[in-house]
């Protein structure tokens, strides 16, 4: 049976290659994990991994394992990582303080930020993780930006549309970026539109970029578009929630598990418990909405966003 493995793992792959410390390479191979394709065709190359997992963390341990983890490595945490990448005081820490719980330090001078700085932001009930990071600039960047940068899930260039400057400070992160072999941003968050000229600047960068970018126009200070914004992050990370409903009870809809787009009921049943995918004789089908009511589904069905999945064992 052919492996079919998706650009996800051939992405983790790469930054496994990539990968310059312990830490880098453990986080890779266990983002693999998560990304292969769960069937018989990658059976022996799953195993692999899990090998090489269990010894490096093994290896990691001997050496003292947490204390060789250097400060910016960002152990991912929630449905995924989403990084803030751009120039200074373009309000990306006061946006990392109104969308989640953390508090890093939000000042007027440029260069606040000098270590990753992560937060927990809900998107309705699925917790993501965004990590504000130090700026890209051209009088300094730090140089492990691009490790962390590339380890992440996804990426939002952030950018002040009160700064006159703003088109260097983009050309010059995008020149960064390509340099490292990383990804431009799909999506430009355009902060402070309560800036006087915000939007003129912003109809600016339209004109200039075109569809290069979706536009996210937001503002920390006054909190508008931060809904959307947090709606855009969720749909960023290419996940779909799903619930477990035990047979004759009801699903806990305030804890939903996670999957990437595309997982079947068989990535499903694993996820809940390692037993359900080899003991699960048939799953049950509901929806919120009161559509597919207890519907047989077989093991390849896709499941879908906000799935009831009810495993008879």
């Amino acid at each position: 049976m052919p492996a079919n493995l998706t650009p996800e793992y051939l992405a983790a792959e790469q930054e496994f290659k990539e990968a310059q410390t312990p830490e880098q390479k453990l986080a890779a191979l266990e983002k693999m994990l998560s990304t292969i394709p769960k069937h018989k065709g990658t059976e022996k190359l799953q195993a692999d991994i899990k090998r090489r997992i269990s010894r490096m963390r093994k290896e990691s341990a001997r050496r003292g394992g947490p204390r060789h983890t250097p400060f910016w490595v960002v152990k991912r945490e929630g449905a995924g990582q989403v990084v803030l990448i751009g120039p200074p005081n373009s309000g990306k820490s006061q946006l990392l303080a109104r969308l989640t719980h953390a508090h890093p330090e939000v000042a007027a001078y440029p260069f606040t930020t000098r270590a990753p700085a992560p937060g927990m932001m809900h998107y309705e009930n699925v917790p993501i993780q965004l990590v504000d990071l130090p700026p890209v600039a051209p009088e300094f960047t730090e140089r492990w930006l691009p490790q962390v940068i590339r380890m992440a899930n996804a990426g939002l260039l952030v950018v002040g549309l009160s700064d006159p400057a703003v088109l260097e400070e983009i050309e010059f992160t995008l020149e960064y970026l390509g340099r490292h072999r990383l990804p431009p941003p799909r999506v430009l968050v355009a902060n402070k539109m309560d800036a006087s000229g915000a939007a003129d600047n912003l109809e600016a960068l339209r004109e200039l970029y075109g569809d290069r970018f979706e536009y996210l126009p937001v503002s920390a200070s006054t909190g508008q578009g931060l809904d959307g914004l947090a709606r855009r992050v969720f749909e960023l990370l290419d996940v779909v929630r799903f619930y477990s409903k035990p047979p004759g009870k009801p699903p806990d809809l305030s804890k939903p598990y996670v999957l990437k787009r595309g997982a079947t009921v068989i990535d499903a049943a694993r996820e809940v418990h390692k037993d359900f995918a080899e003991k699960m004789k048939y799953t049950r089908l509901y929806r919120s909405d009161g559509d597919h009511p207890g519907m047989m589904v077989d093991r390849g069905h896709v499941v879908e966003d906000e799935d009831i999945l009810e495993f008879h064992i």
